[in-house]
């Protein structure tokens, strides 16, 4: 391991891929990016790994794409979205 290497928070990596930061913990959770624990418990991310995948051709765009099919409201059985009748 570089131990030079920067260590950044979810916050700091969302800002960076321009997404949520609990999105960025689900990524985690899913193995799509490497994270270490903090002895509290709390992720953080190589600065070197999250600027591959930034670097990496389309990888940003297909992490937002599965980001937004993951936020996107549930329909319910009437189609309304789970809106209200108005």
């Amino acid at each position: 391991m570089d131990t030079g290497d920067r260590l950044l928070t979810p916050g700091e990596v969302a800002a960076l891929f321009r997404v949520d930061p609990k999105t960025v913990t689900r990524w985690a959770a899913a193995g799509r990016i490497g994270s270490i624990r903090t002895p509290g418990g709390h992720r953080r991310f190589r600065e070197s790994e999250v600027r591959a995948l930034l670097e990496g051709e389309g990888v940003l765009e297909e992490m937002q794409a599965e980001s937004a099919e993951t936020t996107r409201p549930r329909q319910t059985e009437n189609g309304s979205g789970g809106a209200g009748p108005y």
